[in-house]
């Protein structure tokens, strides 16, 4: 049973008449008889009784008739609504990032989106890399901007931006007097860590290993904002994003050198699926704000854009 055939149905079953039927649809008689024909073949009943000059509806016929209009009718707007996904009139998208980007980055890119496609609509996940990565491997986010490199092999990403990691003190702080750091100094400082599950935390705790000691924790399992606000407080100093310290704000950042920490941020999806329109016009809105740097409130101490 083709859509064509069903089509023909119903304009045969209005005009009670192939010619007139014919000319409605543009098409030579013949083809709107073949139409009738194949699809009373393949339901092995009649569905017009033909007569001279008309014809009228069988009893399978009219059994035939309301299920023919709701099926084209779902044909016809199920394409409208295709057409309106793939011209960006309509559709969902779900996007994931890092506190930090979605206190900086993000809202930027949400907002001029939004402008020029305000039909779609958007879903934001902030979590950490290692909850969003896995978030993008289930298929519950379309797209995510996380910290890289990304080992799942489902998983395409692209490098946006290298930035540095620092120290952030109250400036209150002993060390807030301090422009550059070494890791191997933090060894007796209470240090305030993010939960589990934070790319943050991993890289502080690595770098203070490999620095060969324990962090002294003053607080740990926050999010970043808490995090923000405890070493704000004095409670302890964090190491995070340099884009998260607000020029003339509660903070001091302080660089780590010898060796300074960094890490790259990135754009992650599913290699196996194909990026919906929405989803490529997100990451050009990415792209092209990381690009023009419209979004950066202050002038972060080694921040690269890799594309």
């Amino acid at each position: 049973m083709q859509i064509g055939q069903l089509r023909a149905f119903l304009a045969v079953a209005e005009q009670r008449h192939f010619t007139r039927t014919a000319k409605e649809l543009g098409l030579a008689q013949p083809s709107v008889s073949a139409h009738i024909q194949r699809l009373e073949s393949e339901l092995a009943t009649e569905l017009f009784h033909r007569m001279k000059g008309k014809v009228t509806l069988t009893p399978a016929g009219e059994a035939l008739l309301p299920y023919a209009r709701r099926i084209v009718a779902d044909v016809g707007a199920a394409t409208e609504e295709l057409r309106a996904v793939g011209s960006l009139a309509r559709g969902h998208l779900a996007i994931g990032a890092t506190p930090s980007l979605s206190a900086t980055l993000l809202p930027a890119v949400l907002s001029r989106f939004h402008s020029a496609y305000p039909g779609i609509d958007l879903t934001m996940r902030e979590a950490g890399s290692v909850d969003l990565v896995a978030a993008v491997e289930e298929g519950a986010l379309d797209v995510a901007l996380v910290i890289l490199p990304v080992r799942q092999d489902v998983l395409e990403t692209q490098a946006l931006v290298r930035e540095e990691l620092v120290v952030a003190v109250s400036r209150a702080h002993p060390l807030a007097r301090r422009r550059t750091v070494s890791v191997t100094e933090l060894r007796d400082v209470p240090l305030v860590l993010p939960r589990v599950g934070y790319d943050l935390r991993s890289a502080t705790e690595a770098a203070c290993r490999a620095a060969g000691f324990t962090p002294t924790l003053a607080v740990e399992g926050g999010e970043m904002d808490g995090v923000l606000r405890l070493a704000a407080a004095g409670i302890g100093a964090a190491i995070v994003p340099s884009l998260v310290i607000e020029r003339n704000g509660p903070l001091h950042a302080i660089r780590i050198a010898k060796p300074s920490l960094t890490r790259t941020i990135g754009l992650a999806h599913r290699r196996d699926r194909r990026l919906s329109r929405a989803a490529q016009e997100l990451i050009e809105t990415v792209r092209a704000l990381v690009r023009d740097r419209s979004w950066l409130k202050t002038s972060p101490p080694g921040l690269t854009v890799l594309r």
